[in-house]
């Protein structure tokens, strides 16, 4: 506050307002020794116009005045009203200043931007629970498409799968990516009754061959103008279902060679799309976070799910070890335990013997521990079996024949 009786200059009586002091810690000696008596040395003060400290007012509020200018500020302040004003306002603003921080935004913001929205209002017609993570994961590789240039777009990308026990690589572009995201989504479009990027009449491809019909079919090298009709088509997908309601869950989504419902297929779909964010963020060094934790324990679980079914496949082409103990549909028979540590890690038990029979823990003949993260590139064959990092104990052929199951059901 000011005083009551103003001079021309505006001068009046205000309090004192002290500038930074150190803490006690910073100069206190704790050993008990008593400390010796140094000289203080009174700095110079020097004599300044108004004008000329005010001006420094701003330099003060950030400690940047010498002590000599400090003190001359100090004094001019417990004099001048205005000037004790400005440097209360100043120092106020000097305290909402933060250092430099990574400019990358937090992974979960938008997840907890749409929280507090939701909250204060809730959506007319919510997307149900199952579909979140493929629209957090096409969300988050659109964020990415959004922040590469357009010579980006042209950028090499290696795609790694497993076809019969040996690694696949196949060398495209980060626009050939989105273009293969953009035709297997497809599938689940057409399940929907919604367009095919492919074109109506397209005969029954697997996703590796409607891939290659897509890339084919292009008149020119796609770039940029690919990420529009993808997202177009990933918002077509969600918002359908979200329309749908609850029986469409257990739509069949066909992929040729094998079916899923469409919960698990969207939830598939999320899978891919994080992986190949991940190859196009490796080509493009942007980076790139996992899913988040719940999301990714969602994504671990459907592949232990369709292990058994895998695992019954390469046994019927002579790539696994014969059965040892069938056991009728639906009941407990001999498991291998997975530990998934980690974020969205958890303990499954997996049939070994037959792909009906139930995981159980009284039958578990051997165990695997795996990172989340690591198990996923191991399904998703960007890593071999036998470069997996995995805490191994029992029976060593039936660990082998799981992980050679799970680098098997990569595709492109």
């Amino acid at each position: 506050m000011t005083g009551a009786d103003d001079d021309a200059d505006g001068v009046a009586q205000a309090p004192r307002i002290p500038g930074p002091r150190r803490s006690a810690d910073d100069h206190a000696d704790l050993t008990g020794r008593p400390e010796p008596e140094e000289p203080v040395e009174e700095p110079d003060v020097p004599v300044l116009t108004h004008g000329v400290l005010k001006s420094l007012l701003g330099a003060w509020a950030l400690s940047a005045c010498s002590a000599g200018e400090t003190a001359a500020v100090e004094a001019h302040l417990t004099e001048c009203g205005p000037c004790a004003d400005e440097a209360l306002r100043l120092r106020d603003a000097v305290a909402l200043l933060h250092r430099d921080r990574d400019l990358d935004l937090d992974p979960l913001l938008r997840s907890r931007v749409l929280e507090n929205c939701l909250g204060r209002r809730p959506a007319r017609i919510p997307i149900p629970g199952w579909v979140t993570p493929y629209d957090a994961e096409t969300a988050r590789l659109d964020a990415l498409l959004r922040d590469i240039g357009e010579s980006e777009w042209h950028a090499p990308v290696r795609l790694k799968w497993y076809e019969e026990d040996r690694q696949v690589r196949r060398k495209a572009t980060v626009a050939g990516v989105i273009g293969h995201l953009f035709a297997v989504d497809g599938l689940v479009a057409g399940a929907l009754g919604l367009d095919d990027p492919l074109g109506a009449g397209t005969p029954e491809l697997s996703p590796s061959e409607r891939t290659e019909a897509f890339w084919s079919g292009l008149e020119r090298p796609p770039g940029r103008a690919l990420r529009e009709p993808w997202r177009d088509q990933s918002h077509a997908l969600i918002r359908t279902v979200s329309f749908a309601g609850r029986g469409v869950a257990d739509l069949t989504v066909t992929y040729k060679d094998f079916a899923l419902p469409l919960r698990d297929s969207l939830l598939e779909r999320a899978f891919e799309c994080w992986l190949h964010a991940d190859d196009i963020a490796h080509a493009v060094a942007y980076p790139y976070d996992p899913p988040c934790g719940p999301h990714l324990h969602e994504m671990i679980d459907l592949a232990t799910r369709l292990l058994p079914a895998a695992l019954a496949g390469r046994r019927r082409s002579g790539l696994a070890a014969p059965a040892r103990q069938l056991v009728a549909a639906g009941a407990p028979g001999r498991s291998l335990h997975l530990e998934v540590e980690g974020a969205g890690g958890g303990h499954w038990y997996i049939a070994l013997d037959s792909p009906a029979a139930v995981g159980d823990p009284d039958q578990a003949v051997a165990q695997v521990a795996m990172e989340g993260v690591e198990f996923c590139q191991l399904v998703a064959g960007r890593v071999s079996p036998e470069e997996a990092a995995a805490g191994q104990d029992g029976d060593r052929e039936a660990i082998r024949d799981v992980l050679a199951a799970a680098a098997s059901l990569s595709r492109l």
